[in-house]
């Protein structure tokens, strides 16, 4: 093992660990919650490493990116994630790369989705993006509509919701970024009843490295990692 390797292995464990104290503290099973390694830090090489030390779950914030290393890194255990903004004119290969969308934002990117899945015969797995802190330099939808966005996903046929994924505000460090999560939970708590065939609640991709504990706290089912994976390296 390479020194790099073992830094890496090495941060990837001290994460881990934090996940797991968390989860004690929570009353959770820090197995029901995944750690996405977002590898937008790290060359095809880094990238390569993390998976090698057993995550397998990896994040990229732009398609194109995502589309590069998913080819280059032949490893059919590994499931990529997308969790930065989608253009709808990147839908088409990005739904043949990604396991996970979390980043979508709109009804545009909604149709957008389906009408590329729809092209291929294929179910695409997403999450809704929800701007729980209404900063107005993030995506997402608005808490106030996303009723009427589930009304509207039911109707799509090759689209799977599976939750939501949001970030925390900018200001107010760690205590208002539990007060965000508990916001993001108290809404999929209140929408869950009723739901059509093709959408659940049950993920929220919540939290980073400076904010996963209170992000676990609040229900967190996957939590995303990028420099802390990589310090020191």
């Amino acid at each position: 093992m390479t020194e790099e390797q073992r830094t890496i292995a090495n941060n990837i464990s001290r994460i881990r660990e934090r996940i797991t104290e968390s989860a004690l503290r929570a009353g959770r099973s820090a197995e029901n919650i995944a750690l996405i390694a977002i590898t937008k830090y790290a060359d095809l090489a880094q990238t390569r490493l993390v998976a090698l030390a057993g995550l397998k779950n990896l994040g990229e914030s732009r398609p194109q990116v995502l589309w590069e290393k998913s080819s280059a890194l032949k490893d059919d255990a590994i499931r990529w994630h997308l969790v930065g903004h989608l253009q709808r004119n990147k839908v088409a290969k990005t739904i043949m790369s990604a396991r996970l969308i979390h980043s979508v934002d709109s009804i545009r990117l909604l149709e957008a989705i389906e009408t590329e899945s729809n092209k291929v015969n294929k179910i695409t797995d997403i999450l809704l993006e929800i701007n729980i802190s209404g900063d107005e330099d993030k995506h997402g939808f608005s808490p106030e509509c996303l009723k009427e966005t589930i009304e509207i996903t039911s109707n799509l046929k090759h689209i799977r919701v599976h939750g939501f994924m949001a970030m925390a505000s900018r200001e107010g460090g760690r205590k208002k970024a539990q007060s965000d999560f508990a916001a993001v939970r108290e809404l999929r708590d209140k929408l869950s009843e009723n739901l059509p065939k093709n959408i659940t609640l049950n993920e929220l991709s919540l939290g980073m490295s400076g904010d996963l504990e209170e992000a676990i706290l609040e229900g967190a089912t996957m939590i995303r990692i990028g420099r802390a994976l990589f310090e020191n390296v």
